[in-house]
């Protein structure tokens, strides 16, 4: 496996193009784009000021700059480098800045939520939209850009619009049975719209385009409900994850539980092969160049790690949650399916350490990561049914069918515990390029080795 040099950023604000061209990173008020394949400097822009948020458009032939303190939003061409855009929001502030799917269009949210402004960059038209609701997903595009789906909150009430995205116009406009409506999303196919209360009632809806409520699914009433919600790929199947630790997956022709996965702190099922990192440190007396060969330029107070095959049942860390602290640490908060649909990976919260990779064909628990440290974040291969994740430090965790692989990131100097978070900023982003980076027959020969 191959790493590149390390490439200074801010804010974690380093993407790749939806084409796997370019990398783009920002270092305070500059943005870098880079050619993926050769990783030479092609372009470099200068903005207003320090840059809070960076997004490529659709078809990567402009980047998207925003700098939130200022109010200030700056686009950039590729093709034409001389040409730019800065869109001003004045005193109403600014919150928050994205593309629309045509990349032609930017929605900027003023503070407050108290509108959602359009701007076009073909035409220079401007559209507003009123009454926005501030909830955690609060606004989702349909897979094939055709429709927007808006939360609003009107007289106490919780709406959803639907607007058409080629002209900005208003398709559907329905109130939802929700007390506290806090996300939606669009399944894959477009077909069907998944609404959720907040986290103090158990409520899930699935509304139909044109706004008709085909389901509603409560696991139990009490408080502490749907914490995470995610549509397969195929969009056959929505998984929940709940504060009661579990994941209940719902089908896509009756909208019935088929499914219900738990994550015990003893596993003893039998078709599950437990993963435990186990780290070491090299030898004292070993000698520079053969300690060079195993840790790939690490140094000396570096550990090493690898996976190993935990005979059943095995004891999962559980870390008991603070009941004094608002947003407890527990239940399930991430869910994440594989790009073939083949597989579901869940994160516990009250299990920080641990990675459950749920098989979505034989409805039954496939695996578990157990780490050395908190998991800080994971992604599938877009291509492949392949895990990567990472947990602050400096290696990179893959996971396949066929087994598990941990790779040392190199790195210069000693980083301890004040370094954490800037280690997982750096990894996090080789996560998110690795898969772009290397060849699949790497990977595969990783597994078999290790």
């Amino acid at each position: 496996m191959n790493f590149s040099e390390v490439f200074k950023q801010s804010n974690q604000l380093c993407k790749v193009s939806p084409d796997g061209k370019y990398l783009a990173t920002c270092v305070q008020y500059r943005l870098v784009v880079r050619d993926v394949s050769t990783l030479q400097i092609m372009h470099l822009y200068t903005c207003l000021d320090q840059i809070s948020h960076m997004e490529w458009s659709s078809d990567s032939l402009f980047i998207l700059c925003a700098m939130y303190k200022r109010g200030l939003v700056q686009v950039w061409s590729l093709e034409q480098p001389d040409w730019h855009c800065k869109i001003d929001e004045g005193s109403i502030g600014l919150v928050s800045s994205r593309w629309s799917p045509d990349g032609r269009h930017i929605l900027n949210t003023t503070e407050f939520h108290l509108r959602i402004t359009v701007w076009s960059l073909c035409t220079k038209a401007v559209s507003y939209i009123k009454y926005p609701k501030a909830c955690q997903k609060g606004i989702d595009f349909s897979r094939d850009g055709s429709y927007m789906a808006l939360a609003e909150r009107r007289d106490c009430k919780d709406f959803v619009s639907i607007f058409v995205c080629d002209d900005w116009h208003l398709l559907r406009h329905f109130e939802t049975e929700t007390q506290d409506l806090a996300g939606l999303e669009w399944s894959p196919n477009g077909c069907v719209l998944a609404v959720w209360d907040s986290c103090l009632e158990y409520k899930v809806l699935l509304y139909s385009l044109d706004g008709r409520l085909l389901s509603t699914y409560s696991a139990y009433e009490w408080s502490l409900g749907v914490k995470s919600v995610s549509w397969s790929p195929s969009s056959q199947f929505l998984a929940i994850g709940s504060y009661d630790e579990k994941v209940r997956i719902i089908n896509h022709i009756t909208w019935k539980k088929i499914a219900q996965f738990e994550h015990p702190a003893t596993v003893e099922s039998t078709k599950a092969t437990v993963y435990k990192e186990v780290e070491r440190r090299p030898a004292v007396g070993t000698d520079e160049m053969s300690l060079h060969n195993i840790t790939t330029g690490s140094t000396l107070f570096n550990t090493q790690s690898k996976y190993e095959i935990c005979s059943l049942p095995v004891q999962i860390p559980v870390v008991k949650p603070d009941p004094d602290r608002a947003n407890p640490k527990i239940g399930v908060s991430v869910l994440a399916f594989s790009s073939d649909n083949h597989y579901l990976a869940t994160k516990n919260d009250n299990m920080a350490s641990a990675v459950w990779v749920w098989n979505m064909q034989k409805m039954s628990l496939e695996a578990v990561l157990e780490q050395t440290s908190a998991v800080r974040c994971f992604q599938w291969d877009p291509r492949h049914p392949r895990l990567a994740l990472c947990t602050g430090n400096t290696k990179l965790y893959l996971w396949s069918p066929g087994g598990c692989v941990a790779v040392q990131v190199p790195t210069e100097g000693n980083f301890l515990g004040i370094n954490l978070l800037s280690l997982y900023l750096r990894v996090e982003c080789l996560c998110f390029f690795t898969f772009i980076a290397l060849n699949v027959p790497e990977i595969e020969n990783l597994i078999t080795q290790s």
